[in-house]
């Protein structure tokens, strides 16, 4: 490893330095608006059927021929 490049833990004291803490409050509160709105964002229709049809395919494996290493 190259003695000359500062460590990790320097680099990342050195970076929150240079961010004014008021700076930090309003990139963390728009990240959390952005957090909150995807997760209230409804889950589209393409992946509700593919949950659907995974969860049908589960239900019938047990009862094609499951092998007692499965139980």
């Amino acid at each position: 490893m190259n003695s000359d490049l500062p460590e990790r833990d320097e680099v990342d004291a050195e970076f929150e330095a240079l961010l004014d803490p008021k700076v930090q409050e309003s990139i963390g509160r728009s990240l959390k608006a952005h957090y909150d709105d995807l997760i209230n964002a409804p889950i589209p229709d393409k992946f509700l059927v593919l949950l659907a049809q995974l969860e049908a395919t589960e239900r019938r494996l047990p009862t094609e021929g499951e092998s007692d290493e499965r139980r």
